[in-house]
């Protein structure tokens, strides 16, 4: 039998047997790469070709037989039989030239299947991988590349490179990056990675009872569970036998792996050694420069089927499976799965949304059960009646709502919005902002405990500190000059040379930029008030004497308050839009300034100047129509206007503002999911739908095994601080305005349900597989949700007191209750003032033929939204004594409201523990043990380096006490 070798690829050498070449069982699929022919074996032949002959082979491959090069690529029988034919044809040393070609091809594509993951030699996994593309600036490029490639190969990582004919476009080189395991060990070593010792031994807790109710809703068990449970201890290459290292090559977990690569990359110079520019380092600024065009780590198989290499994981098509698809929406999520193939923070973030999914099922069952009960006791509306009724809201006619173009109105024209607005204003809404206030509560609580077990159960107990100390931002790294005694570690360690003027004016510059921003927003704001003050007054003129009235269904509807509310809340939605946009690349420019330390600190800076941001530029306007609309009217005569302009601040409806800042909150709130769901479901979708057409007709293609999923910034850097900020601004809008729209969390739940699932596809399938990162928590967000929590508390006190008109009809049933009966009898009546309408300016007057045909000369009188003195009266137009009343019933009931609420919330936060009991026996268990298991191996060490040096009398036993562990070890020398 011959065989024929040569190199494929200038990297390993290839041999193969001409006659088991034409076998698809040897050479196809369905053959592990490992089992093909080593890349470094010899094997024996009959008649080897010579040395010299192999050399000759290898460098004319490229010039001879291109036509047959050509045919070798395809797997269809007719150009097989051309090619057997042809190579047929030929002798001697061009058919071994033709065979050689032809069998290359084969192993190439048997090593490089679509689910591999490793290299050529199919031993040595693909850790990393950079691409790049040649294009006019390549010689700087080149040397960049050269030089960078060099450094990491002298840190001890291996590298592969895949020619751009592999490539599906002929352009795009492909860089393997491997990481051995001496270097996987070193840095383990420094990142304090902890890795297993010892089998839990703890006892399972008794299943909860009635538990077979979440069988519909429970994945497999090892789905849930997908590796067993060890203590666990940070590891140390000098005592690497004291972990469990069954076998090297898969010790650390693919998602361990990429994160200790990519801190090799992160940190690694451009520069040869003797040119000593530190700014010329790391994979972030060859991306930036265009060096190379990416960086990430492959995904293990193709999502839509399992792995065809029994060797290779299909973890991907597990998530697939049971968590990325919409129809698994009522399945629990598979945490541990999530943990371990994409890390630690990725999976602490569905961890958190998943259970704040699961919490708001409860607060929208009680907002659903407020609003049926609205809907229900419709009928016993009282005040809406009087409104509607043609008796006498027919015959009260109320004073003009802007001056010139607004004519006189009749009470009765308020009767839709009136009902509308007593779904969302009734008893009810009291009772919903109490208990949203305590839901508050429990869920931060509720988390801190889910929290903690999922600290322990994934190694981060203690992850904190490690980071702080541990994984310094290369952007810091370079930027430092000067090096510094640590205080607490007692290590010099790089510092960033700063002086005090250099801090506070980047300090007073950055701050300066943000409130820039803020007062564009309050800029923004104004304006949108001013459209609806100018854009009432041209839709009361065009809606004189009701014109929609013929319109079917929605005509009645329509009045110029909805208009203009609807009309404005539109507006202002896409002016909320367009600022996000610009000021996403100001705060990361700004937070870039500032050149934080450490990668927790860069996010919780970031954080801060984004959610102020976002605060003022979702919620303002939703504060301006619950605590300040309405508020500052003034009354006929003597009307406040807005900055001294001709613009008269604006009035509420004898309903009240509440409906209308329902309106607000729903469209901001609706048009902000629905925007976000499109931009994070249809956008990468679209991107990726011609990519990944070309990668199922191409599946052989390296170019569509690694890049048809691209990295849109869904999680990217900065994808997950975005996903954060979604919820968090959500989590706003059902906290702090839920008492004007119970239905909020209800549409957060739909909202959140689907979102789990959108980010799980689009994370699974749309992107590449993102670097690994830790974290033990949700960060700076935690401290965020809590002083939303705090505020939602007084804001809703404020709205039920202020916005809604509860206390005002409390006040009038029991204070002012007409024949002593607790009736809301006569309550339009009571709450209307009268005002003399000669008495009105003749500036502010409506213009001639303004007023509506039904308004005669007769009438002497209108009414208005106030609690004033009549004319003819010693106090006319002074507030009267029942305006104080109710003024002391709503500050009674914010006081009473916010110190009921706080006092539950403080005594709900001191009942429950933030650490579980189990968890913390376990946390203590864990601790002792690796005390105990780490000084008997230190004892046992010194025994038998003291008995291979002669010193047999060493008779002291193992203790488990570190405060005598000195003891012990003097002992024993």
């Amino acid at each position: 039998m011959h065989r024929i070798t040569g190199k494929a690829g200038g990297d390993s050498l290839i041999e193969m047997s001409p006659t088991d070449s034409f076998n698809d069982d040897i050479n196809g699929y369905n053959q592990h790469p490992s089992s093909s022919t080593g890349s470094f074996q010899q094997g024996q032949s009959e008649s080897p070709l010579r040395p010299d002959v192999c050399v000759e082979t290898c460098e004319s491959l490229n010039t001879s037989l291109a036509s047959l090069a050509a045919s070798d690529h395809s797997d269809s029988p007719k150009f097989e039989d051309q090619t057997f034919e042809r190579i047929n044809a030929l002798t001697g040393l061009a058919r071994k030239r033709a065979l050689f070609l032809k069998f290359r091809s084969r192993i190439d594509k048997q090593q490089h299947s679509k689910d591999s993951v490793f290299f050529r030699d199919g031993l040595r996994r693909i850790d990393f991988v950079l691409s790049y593309v040649d294009d006019k600036d390549g010689e700087r490029k080149q040397e960049r590349r050269k030089v960078y490639e060099a450094n990491l190969v002298n840190v001890g990582l291996e590298l592969e490179t895949e020619d751009k004919s592999e490539s599906e476009d002929g352009k795009t080189y492909f860089v393997k990056i491997h990481a051995p395991w001496e270097v996987l060990a070193t840095y383990a070593d420094v990142l304090k990675i902890k890795v297993p010792f010892k089998a839990n031994d703890i006892p399972e807790n008794s299943e909860m009872p009635m538990n077979w109710l979440s069988t519909p809703f429970r994945l497999p068990e090892h789905i849930m569970h997908p590796e067993p449970d060890y203590f666990t201890a940070s590891f140390d290459k000098s005592k690497s036998d004291f972990f469990l290292i069954d076998d090297k090559d898969t010790f650390f977990p693919p998602s361990t792996r990429n994160r200790i690569v990519y801190y090799i990359l992160s940190r690694c110079s451009y520069n040869r050694d003797e040119c000593g520019d530190k700014d010329k380092k790391g994979i972030k600024r060859l991306l930036n420069n265009g060096t190379y065009t990416a960086a990430f780590p492959l995904h293990d198989c193709r999502y839509w089927t399992r792995s065809r290499d029994a060797n290779c994981e299909s973890e991907r098509y597990s998530l697939y499976k049971h968590w990325a698809r919409f129809f698994c929406f009522f399945k629990e999520q598979p945490l541990n799965l999530i943990r371990k193939y994409y890390g630690e923070k990725i999976g602490i973030y569905f961890a958190w949304l998943g259970f704040y999914t699961e919490m708001l099922l409860f607060a929208a069952i009680v907002g659903t059960i407020c609003f049926i009960y609205g809907f229900l006791t419709y009928d016993d509306n009282e005040w809406s009646k009087e409104i509607c009724s043609p008796d006498i809201g027919g015959n009260i006619v109320m004073c003009p709502l802007c001056d010139k173009k607004c004519g006189y109105w009749k009470l009765n024209s308020t009767c839709n919005s009136s009902w509308q607005s007593h779904l969302f204003d009734n008893v009810a809404t009291v009772f919903f902002a109490i208990f949203m206030g305590i839901w508050v509560t429990l869920f931060l609580e509720f988390w801190k405990r889910r929290q903690a077990r999922l600290e322990y159960e994934w190694d981060l107990v203690d992850f904190e500190e490690e980071q702080q100390q541990l994984q310094l931002r290369p952007e810091y790294e370079t930027k430092c000059t000067n090096r510094k005694l640590n205080r607490i570690t007692q290590e010099m360690e790089w510092v960033l040379d700063r002086t005090p003027s250099d801090i506070m004016g980047k300090l007073l510059f950055c701050w300066a930029t943000v409130l820039l921003w803020i007062s564009l927003i309050i800029a923004c704001i104004i304006g949108v008030i001013a459209y609806r003050l100018a854009v009432y007054a041209a839709f009361a003129s065009i809606m004189k004497d009701n014109p929609t009235s013929h319109l079917q269904v929605v005509g009645p509807y329509i009045t110029p308050q909805l208009a203009t509310s609807v009309t404005a809340s539109c507006i202002n939605f896409v002016i909320i839009m367009i600022l996000n946009l610009m000021y996403e690349k100001v705060a990361v420019w700004i937070t870039d300034m500032e050149i934080p330390k450490t990668h927790m600190e860069y996010e919780n800076k970031l954080t801060v100047k984004m959610f102020l941001f976002q605060f003022v530029n979702y919620y303002s306007s939703c504060f301006y129509v619950a605590f300040f609309k309405g508020k500052f009217v003034g009354y006929p005569g003597k009307y406040v206007y807005m900055f001294g302009s001709s613009l008269r601040n604006e009035e509420c409806d004898p309903g009240g503002c509440l409906i209308e800042l329902t309106t607000q909150l729903v469209i901001v709130m609706t048009g902000k999911q629905v925007w976000g769901n499109i931009q994070e479901a249809l956008v990468p979708w679209l991107m990726n739908w011609w990519g990944s057409r070309k990668a199922r007709n191409h599946p052989e293609s390296l170019y569509s095994r690694w890049e048809q999923d691209h990295d849109l910034q869904g999680f990217g850097q900065l994808g997950l601080f975005y996903e954060y900020l979604e919820m968090v601004i959500q989590f706003g809008f059902i906290t702090l305005f839920v008492a004007s729209f119970p239905l909020a969390p209800l549409l957060a739940l739909i909202n959140n349900i689907i979102e789990v699932r959108v980010d799980a596809w689009k994370l699974t399938t749309q992107f590449r597989r993102p670097v690994a990162a830790k974290a033990h928590s949700i960060g700076a967000w935690h401290e965020i949700l809590n002083g939303i929590a705090v505020l939602s508390v007084v804001t809703n006190a404020f709205i039920v007191a202020f916005t809604s008109d509860m206390m005002p009809r409390l006040v009038y049933m029991y204070a002012y209750k007409p024949d002593g009966e607790m009736t809301m009898k006569g309550y339009i009546n009571n709450s209307l003032s009268v005002f003399n309408i000669s008495e009105i300016p003749l500036a502010s007057m409506p213009d001639e033929g303004e007023s509506p045909s039904w308004f005669n000369n007769s009438i002497t009188t209108c009414r208005y939204r106030d609690y004033r003195y009549p004319p003819g009266h010693d106090k006319k137009y002074s507030h009267t004594m029942q305006f104080w009343h109710i003024l002391a019933a709503k500050l009674a009931f914010i006081i009473i409201m916010e110190h009921v609420v706080f006092s539950v919330k403080f005594f709900v936060a001191w009942m429950i523990p933030d650490v579980p009991s189990d968890v913390q026996a376990r946390i203590k268990r864990e601790r002792y043990l690796v005390q105990e298991y780490l000084h008997n191996y230190e004892v046992e060490k010194l025994k038998m380096q003291l008995s291979q040096n002669g010193h047999n009398d060493c008779t002291c036993t193992a203790m488990i006490y570190p405060s005598i562990k000195h003891e012990v070890l003097s002992e024993c020398l």
